[in-house]
């Protein structure tokens, strides 16, 4: 994984002190470093007890509900780390904001890169093969689990995912979008709304699967890990494979939409959405009911979670030129929701 150049400064010996008391050593004499990516969430390597660890917290400023929740994520590793291998282990968890400003946690370091838009060496499109297979076997095994079996029966409500999630995002588009909501927004919400699916068994999601967060070892072309589980929760396979689908733009779509630039989907030979249901299929068994739908919310999420963060850049408390285009994209996501709801890809 790369790192910053420069980091975002933390209260490093005020952290190290109250680790101390919990029977940890942060080792200071090397400097903590940021990684490159992410959206929000901020992420920093250090040496604790001795080894490499990851430091996580959320952003600062004022967060949408149940975005970037530190306790929500330790807890589903805690119970996820011993039954599934690609979970990483938690640490410590400080869920409360005494030490610094908001809530941290501590997990293990595993080894492996990262990819987004452009993929690093030493990979090469030629890779877009065992790469997809992977994140394809990482969710269907995920979805697999018994929730109950590993303690996470309670994670959610077991029923109403679809009228929840809509809902809530509908919610926070209003909020994010305001007086910019484009019409599109109040379309795409109405579709949504007047034809909800069933509710089928919940499963263990995690609900922002997309090859930024799933490590990968090039040498050995095996996933390490998947991060990133602030979100996870209860509820149908469908949608976790709808939100991989939201971030994968293909050449054909809308220019606009080109900048989301999530994963490298654009690239020469690179496969597209369709490719990604029969993968998940060949490693499920099936493609999962009403995927269409749920694609339509996860465009609806990806267009409200993208404007928020357009707010918060507003407001000053995410920095990057890399924001500043994120309502128009937003929109486009909306557009692109509305033009092709109810398709499975």
């Amino acid at each position: 994984m790369s790192f910053r150049e420069t980091s975002s400064p933390q209260d490093w010996p005020g952290i190290a002190a109250y680790l101390a008391e919990q029977g940890l050593q942060l080792d200071l004499a090397e400097q903590p470093r940021q990684f490159a990516g992410g959206l929000a969430n901020l992420n920093y390597q250090v040496i604790i007890d001795g080894g490499p660890a990851v430091f996580r917290r959320p952003p600062g400023g004022q967060l949408a509900h149940g975005a970037s929740d530190m306790a929500r994520e330790a807890r589903v590793l805690a119970a996820l780390a011993p039954a599934w291998p690609l979970a990483p282990r938690l640490i410590h968890i400080c869920a409360q904001a005494t030490v610094i400003d908001v809530p941290f946690q501590l997990l293990e370091w595993r080894p492996g890169i990262v990819v987004g838009a452009v993929l690093p060496a030493p990979l090469a499109a030629a890779d877009s093969a065992w790469m997809l297979a992977e994140l394809a076997a990482a969710l269907a095994s995920l979805h697999a689990l018994d929730p109950a079996g590993i303690g996470l029966a309670d994670l959610a409500r077991p029923t109403g995912f679809a009228e929840r999630q809509l809902r809530g995002w509908t919610r926070r588009a209003e909020a994010a979008f305001a007086a910019d909501a484009p019409p599109a927004l109040a379309r795409l919400i109405a579709c949504l709304a007047g034809s909800m699916p069933p509710d089928p068994p919940a499963h263990l999601l995690h609900m922002d699967p997309k090859f930024d967060n799933l490590l990968v070892e090039p040498a050995i072309r095996r996933a390490t890990a998947l991060i990133d589980w602030d979100m996870g929760t209860l509820g149908p396979p469908a949608f976790d494979l709808a939100v991989l689908l939201s971030y994968w733009i293909e050449p054909a779509d809308p220019p606009a939409t080109h900048s989301l630039e999530a994963v490298p989907s654009l690239q020469p030979h690179w496969p597209g959405r369709a490719q990604v249901v029969a993968a998940y299929a060949q490693a499920a068994g099936a493609v999962p009911p009403h995927l269409g739908w749920h694609l339509g919310l996860a465009r609806l999420r990806l267009a409200s979670a993208w404007m928020q963060l357009y707010r918060l850049w507003q407001q000053g408390s995410l920095t990057g030129t890399r924001y500043s285009g994120f309502a128009t994209l937003a929109a486009a996501i909306l557009q692109q929701a509305l033009d092709h709801f109810g398709d499975p890809a």
